[in-house]
């Protein structure tokens, strides 16, 4: 945690400020983990009470290096145990409090609400309409368009896949740059047949009978998925002739 060095209230509180980050340098220094961060991310898990970063008397944020490790372990908790935001937040002020406490996994859905558990295979966060549109910033307008284009899908109750406020925060930022929802639809088929390509190769592994082989399954999708994204972003940026930093 920052500590104002010795001397008067004012030269303290200075020098703890020199310390502490701009949302946009919390971005820049999330992104190498996390490429798929937007400062609206970030908003939204300040606005689920996630994070508290400090603000100055003109209302800019700042945040400090505990803020960003925070931040960091909400989003890997997200990617890889797909943990909803109530569960995170709760088992990370447990852990500062100093509780003994074990990391949650995800249970069955019930009534709509992830129940979290201690052992068993991991179920997918949900969001509803309302709270997506309000993470993602977007109106419900806009929101019927992309799904029109097939770039958003809501699952059979309604909800959608946690990971679907990063894509429309995604569609929404390459917006300001003229790209329309019609545009994005050959990006959506290449994401079909990259995620097709990796299902053929573990659906052996899926379907057989050994339990411990189908978990295997689990983390080879994840490596796999790991390995495309990679290449993907490796290809589009050879052939536009840029390396991003």
């Amino acid at each position: 945690m920052l500590q104002s060095p010795s001397g008067g209230a004012g030269h303290g509180t200075a020098a703890a400020d020199s310390g502490l980050m701009s949302i946009g340098a919390v971005l820049n220094a999330l992104r190498d983990e996390f490429p798929e961060v937007t400062i609206s991310k970030i908003r939204f898990l300040e606005s689920e009470g996630l994070v508290e970063p400090r603000r100055t008397a003109s209302g800019y944020r700042k945040f400090s290096a505990d803020d960003v490790e925070r931040l960091a372990r909400v989003l890997r908790m997200q990617r890889d145990h797909y943990l909803p935001l109530k569960v995170i937040r709760e088992y990370l002020d447990a852990v500062e409090r100093g509780e003994a406490v074990q990391p949650p996994v995800l249970g069955r859905q019930r009534g709509g609400e992830t129940v979290p558990k201690q052992a068993g295979a991991p179920a997918a966060a949900r969001i509803g309409r309302a709270g997506l549109l309000a993470a993602a910033e977007v109106e419900d307008g806009e929101l019927r368009e992309w799904e029109s284009y097939g770039l958003v899908t809501p699952l059979e109750d309604g909800t959608y896949d946690a990971e679907t406020v990063t894509v429309a925060s995604l569609i929404r930022e390459l917006g300001r740059f003229g790209i329309e929802p019609r545009h994005l639809r050959v990006m959506k088929a290449a994401a079909d047949r990259e995620a097709g390509l990796v299902d053929q190769v573990v659906a052996p592994l899926r379907r057989h009978r050994n339990p411990q082989t189908r978990v295997h399954a689990e983390d080879r999708t994840k490596e796999l998925a790991a390995l495309t994204i990679r290449l993907h972003a490796a290809l589009v940026q050879t052939a536009l002739g840029v390396r991003l930093p």
